[in-house]
């Protein structure tokens, strides 16, 4: 990362971090991958990747951007930063589950974080959350916990195309007729994108943020209505 070798403990917390097993409820929801299987959109290896990377793609420009602004808030401790991140992310958000995944998800961490660092921006954070006073979305979550533990930006971009991806994949096992072979390859398929994902969105600005996502629109609020489902949108 940057040139640097990377510390063994910044490494594991990464891993720590980055694993699909960490207690925020990723596995609940499926990034409108359920609606694109039913609809037959997503029907195969080849039809999942491509809707992966549209994925990946876009929520690198909204929660991406998001994420890096609220670690380099919490860098300089400018907590007005990091609520702004928080509310500039939401307004990106046009259906219901998405912003309510994000919440639920960014609470889940900042409750966690407490318990795995001291840091007052957290804290301070999570009351605002508890009592509405800020969104308390997941990816200013991540900003604001990979700072505190030291772990370089570029990690917490991984870590986002990480997640992004992998919580598609997941649902994908249980709804798209693919093995986990398949969906291993992907994956590491896609890992070749993200330090070109990381030179489009490091010198963002907020206002910067594009959601321009019709298709995946369409899925949400055909999800949002549908009366079958395993997994929010």
């Amino acid at each position: 990362m940057s040139g640097r070798r990377l510390p063994i403990a910044e490494a594991m917390r990464l891993a720590q971090l980055t694993d699909s097993a960490l207690p925020v409820g990723a596995f609940s929801f499926s990034n409108g991958l359920e609606t694109a299987a039913q609809t037959g959109l997503v029907h195969d290896a080849a039809t999942l990747e491509e809707y992966v990377r549209d994925i990946v793609r876009q929520t690198a420009r909204t929660d991406g951007i998001a994420a890096l602004h609220a670690y380099r808030s919490r860098l300089r401790e400018d907590y007005d930063g990091i609520v702004e991140a928080d509310r500039a992310l939401m307004l990106c958000k046009m259906n219901t589950e998405a912003r309510q995944m994000l919440r639920r998800m960014g609470r889940k961490l900042a409750e966690l974080a407490t318990l795995l660092v001291d840091d007052a921006a957290m804290s301070r954070w999570l009351d605002d959350a508890k009592r509405g006073a800020v969104e308390g979305s997941y990816p200013v979550a991540q900003g604001i916990l990979f700072a505190a533990c030291g772990i370089a930006e570029r990690g917490l971009v991984a870590s986002h195309c990480y997640g992004s991806a992998n919580m598609v994949l997941g649902a994908a096992l249980r709804c798209v007729r693919v093995s986990h072979y398949d969906t291993q390859r992907i994956l590491y398929r896609l890992s070749g994108q993200a330090d070109a994902i990381y030179d489009e969105i490091s010198d963002m600005e907020i206002d910067e943020m594009h959601a321009f996502a019709p298709q995946a629109d369409i899925l949400a609020s055909m999800h949002e209505k549908g009366s079958s489902r395993m997994f929010m949108n």
